[in-house]
C-alpha cells in the first residue's frame, strides 16, 4: 500500500443556497504558488516511483515506440500553386509543415516546429492564406497552452515578417485587403496567464507591416465578458460573418458587407438555442447550416436582403440521420453524414441537386478537405479502429477516389476485428458501442478491458485510428467505444439528452457498458478499466463514485471534476450552456452537487485503482481540478489499490503533446491498467 504526500486543509466552506460546501483543498487552485508546486513534486515522487517499478512497463514503452514509427501525414490543402501538408517520419515530437510545387513537385519542409524548443514542446498550426497567395499565417503555441501567436510568412523567399499578434485563443484568420481579422484577448495578468478567467474577446483587423497595437478594433460587447467573438469571410470576399456565442451550445450569426470600419453587423440568427453556420454566399444567397428546428441539420438558403427566418428555403432538407458538415470546392457542395457513427459523404450542386454518394474504403470515418471553385480535385482522409489514417484524392469531375497515400504500419491490421453493439442503458435507451479485438479471440469473461467514453458538448466518437490502442489487443485485451448521450453521433436530440439536468443519463449509459461487457462474456469486474479526457475525465470520476464496486481501473484525464467552480477559471464559462452553473440558482446547483466529481467522494470507501492525469500548462481544464480530486480521494480511499495523480510538465489539455510524452503516458497508462488487473507478464511480447 502506497504512503501519500500529505495535503494540507484548510477551513474554507461555502454556502450555496443553505447547503454547507466544504472545500479544504482551495489552496491548490493557485498552480503557480511555491506550496502547491512542491506538492506537485511530492506526489509525481511517489506516482513515479510506483510506474517505473512495474513489470511490464519496460514492454509497454519498447512496442509503443515501435507502433508510433511509422510515416503518416495529412490531406494537402492547395495555396495558389503549392500544396502544403503536415507529415511525420514517425517519432518526431511535432509534425512538420511541407510545401510543394503542385503535386508532382518536390516537397520541401515549411516550418520545422521540432527545431523551435529541446524538448518539442512547441506546436504550429497552419492558419490562412492571404487573397493573393503571397503570404500564409501561423499560430504558435508552447507547453500545449490554449494561448497562441499570430505569425506571418512569405510564401515564396520562406522569410518571417515582423508581425506578431499575441494573447490569442480560439482564433483563425480571415484574410482581406492588405490585412487580416482575427480574434484576441486583453493580456491577463503577469502570473495568472493559465488560471485566469478569459474575459472580452474582441475583433480586431490588422493590416500586414504594423504593430498589433494600431489594429483596428472591428467588434466588441462590453456589457458580456463571457462571450466568444469569432469571425470569417465568404469565399467571395463579400461578406463579413460574425458568430456571437456564450458558450460551446448555440450562437448568434450575424453579418456585414466587408469593411474594416468597426461594427455595422445585422443579424441573421438572433438567439443563443440554435446553431446556424454561413456555409457560402451565391447569387444573393447564404448557404447556411442550421439546427433550427432540425436537430439533425439541414442547408437552407437564406436571402441576404431579407434575412428573416420565413424567408429560409431548404437546399438539403433534414435526413434521419444528422449531417455534421457542408464543405465546397469546384463549384459543388459535399455534405457529410453520420449514419449509426459511420461517414458517408455526398456531392451535390448548390441548390441540392444531383445527390451522388462518394464510395469510401469501407465503414469508418471520413474527413473531406474542402477548397476553392476553381479546384477541380480535393482530398479526404479515411481511417478506422484498425485502418490507419489513409489520403485519397477525389476527382470532382469523374466522382473517382485514387488512393494519394498509405502509411505502414509494424503489425497487421487485418489481425483485428470491429463490432458495432446495441445495449439498454438504465431507462430504456438503446445504446451503440463499437468493440475491438483480435479476430477469433474467445470470449472467457475475463480480458483486460479498456472502456472509453466521452459523452459531451455535441462531439461525436466515431471509429478512428490510434496506434497506442494496439498493445492492448495484442495482448487478447478489448477496447470498448460506446456513443453515449451528450455527443452528436445521433443528432441534436442525442445531445440534449446528455446535458443539463438530463446529464446523469451520460453516467448511466457509461455504467450500462461497463454491465453489459461483463453479461456478454468479454469481461469481469476484476479485468474492467474506464477511461476518459476532458469531459471524458469528468464521465470517469463520476461513474467511479457511483459505482466503485463496478469497475477494477479508472484514468480520468484533464477532466472537469469540480463542478460548483469550474466556470471561475480560463474559459469555463463557456461550458455553462451544456452543464449548468451553480450561480444560475438553487435547481442547477443541486443538479451538478449530484454528481461532482470532487463532491462525491465518500471517506471510507474502497475505491479501484485509480491514476488521475493532468499538465501543468493545462489553461483548458486547469488542474486544480485534477489536484484538489486526488487530494480528495487518497483521502476517502480506505482500500489498498493505489490511487496516484501522474502531472506532466511542459504540456496542457492534449493539443501539441510530444511523441516523447505521448508514448511515455501510455506506457503509464497501459502498465499501470495491467499491474492493477494482476497482468505481470504479457502474452504477445
Amino acid at each position: 500500500m502506497l504512503t501519500y504526500p500529505p495535503t494540507k486543509k484548510v477551513d474554507q466552506i461555502d454556502d450555496y443556497y443553505g447547503t454547507q460546501v466544504k472545500d479544504p483543498y482551495r489552496w491548490l487552485e493557485d498552480d503557480r504558488s511555491p506550496e502547491t508546486e512542491a506538492w506537485v513534486k511530492a506526489q509525481n515522487s511517489v506516482s513515479f516511483a510506483y510506474l517505473n517499478q512495474i513489470p511490464t512497463r519496460a514492454a509497454f514503452r519498447q512496442r509503443l515506440e515501435e507502433l508510433f514509427n511509422y510515416p503518416r501525414m495529412s490531406s494537402p490543402r492547395k495555396v495558389g500553386a503549392y500544396y502544403f501538408f503536415y507529415k511525420n517520419d514517425g517519432l518526431q515530437n511535432q509534425d512538420i509543415i511541407y510545401i510543394q510545387h503542385g503535386l508532382e513537385g518536390t516537397h520541401e519542409v515549411f516550418i520545422d516546429p521540432n527545431k523551435l524548443s529541446d524538448q518539442g514542446t512547441v506546436s504550429i498550426s497552419l492558419l490562412s492564406a492571404s487573397q493573393d497567395n503571397r503570404y500564409i499565417a501561423y499560430s504558435r503555441s508552447e507547453a500545449g497552452s490554449d494561448w497562441q501567436e499570430i505569425r506571418i510568412i512569405d510564401i515564396e523567399s520562406r522569410q518571417e515578417l515582423s508581425d506578431h499578434i499575441s494573447w490569442v485563443k480560439f482564433s483563425g484568420t480571415a484574410w482581406y485587403q492588405d490585412g487580416f481579422f482575427y480574434s484576441r484577448y486583453p493580456a491577463p495578468k503577469a502570473g495568472k496567464e493559465f488560471s485566469e478567467s478569459s474575459d472580452f474577446q474582441k475583433v480586431y483587423y490588422h493590416r500586414l507591416g504594423t504593430s498589433q497595437e494600431e489594429d483596428q478594433l472591428i467588434y466588441e460587447d462590453l456589457s458580456q465578458p463571457n462571450m466568444y467573438h469569432s469571425v470569417g469571410l465568404t469565399e467571395d470576399k463579400a461578406y463579413l460573418i460574425l458568430y456571437k456565442s456564450s458558450g460551446t451550445d448555440g450562437f448568434e450569426t450575424w453579418y456585414k458587407k466587408t469593411n474594416i470600419e468597426p461594427g455595422g453587423f445585422r443579424i441573421l440568427q438572433a438567439d443563443f438555442q440554435n446553431k446556424s453556420s454561413v456555409i457560402a454566399h451565391k447569387d444573393g444567397s447564404f448557404l447556411v447550416l442550421t439546427d433550427k428546428d432540425a436537430p439533425n441539420y439541414r442547408l437552407v438558403s437564406v436571402p441576404v436582403d431579407n434575412p428573416s427566418y420565413e424567408s429560409w428555403e431548404d437546399i438539403l432538407p433534414e435526413k434521419k440521420f444528422p449531417l455534421q458538415n457542408v464543405s465546397k470546392a469546384g463549384g459543388k457542395l459535399f455534405a457529410s453524414y453520420l449514419e449509426s457513427a459511420f461517414s458517408h459523404i455526398y456531392q451535390c450542386e448548390y441548390d441540392g441537386s444531383n445527390l451522388q454518394e462518394i464510395s469510401l474504403p469501407a465503414p469508418g470515418t471520413a474527413t473531406l478537405v474542402g477548397g476553392k471553385k476553381d479546384q477541380q480535385a480535393i482530398f479526404y482522409s479515411f481511417s478506422s479502429f484498425s485502418y490507419p489514417p489513409t489520403i485519397y484524392r477525389y476527382t470532382i469531375a469523374s466522382g473517382k477516389s485514387e488512393l494519394f497515400f498509405q502509411p505502414e504500419l509494424s503489425f497487421e491490421p487485418a489481425d483485428f476485428e470491429t463490432k458495432q453493439v446495441w445495449y439498454t442503458s438504465k431507462d430504456g435507451t438503446k445504446i451503440s458501442m463499437f468493440v475491438v479485438h483480435k479476430k477469433g479471440l474467445t470470449l472467457a469473461g475475463d480480458h483486460p478491458t479498456y472502456l472509453y467514453g466521452y459523452g459531451g458538448f455535441n462531439i461525436p466518437l466515431t471509429p478512428g485510428f490510434s496506434a497506442s490502442i494496439i498493445p492492448l489487443l495484442e495482448n487478447d485485451g478489448i477496447y470498448a467505444m460506446p456513443n453515449l448521450r451528450g455527443g452528436s453521433e445521433y443528432g441534436e436530440e442525442w445531445h440534449r439528452g446528455g446535458m443539463l439536468e438530463k446529464k446523469q443519463n451520460v453516467f448511466d449509459d457509461f455504467i450500462a457498458a461497463g454491465e453489459y461487457l461483463i453479461a456478454e462474456g468479454y469481461t469481469n469486474r476484476n479485468r474492467l478499466a474506464i477511461a476518459g479526457g476532458s469531459n471524458g475525465g469528468l464521465l470517469v470520476g463520476a461513474c467511479m463514485n457511483q459505482r466503485p464496486d463496478l469497475f477494477q481501473v479508472c484514468m480520468p484525464a484533464v477532466g472537469v471534476m469540480d463542478m460548483l467552480r469550474y466556470h471561475l477559471f480560463t474559459v469555463g464559462w463557456g461550458w455553462v450552456p451544456e452543464y449548468g452553473s451553480a450561480e444560475n440558482g438553487e435547481a442547477e446547483f443541486n443538479t451538478l452537487f449530484a454528481y461532482s466529481p470532487l463532491h462525491n467522494l465518500v471517506d471510507g470507501t474502497d475505491y479501484p485503482a485509480t491514476m488521475v492525469t493532468t499538465a501543468d500548462h493545462d489553461d483548458r481544464v486547469v488542474p486544480a481540478h485534477s489536484f484538489k480530486y486526488a487530494a480528495r480521494l487518497q483521502e476517502a480511499h480506505k482500500g489498498t489499490s493505489p490511487v496516484i495523480i501522474r502531472i506532466e510538465v511542459d504540456a496542457g489539455h492534449g493539443a501539441g503533446k510530444p511523441i516523447s510524452k505521448i508514448l511515455d503516458e501510455q506506457a503509464d497508462k497501459w502498465s499501470f491498467m495491467f499491474d492493477n488487473m494482476g497482468i505481470s507478464e504479457l502474452s504477445a511480447y
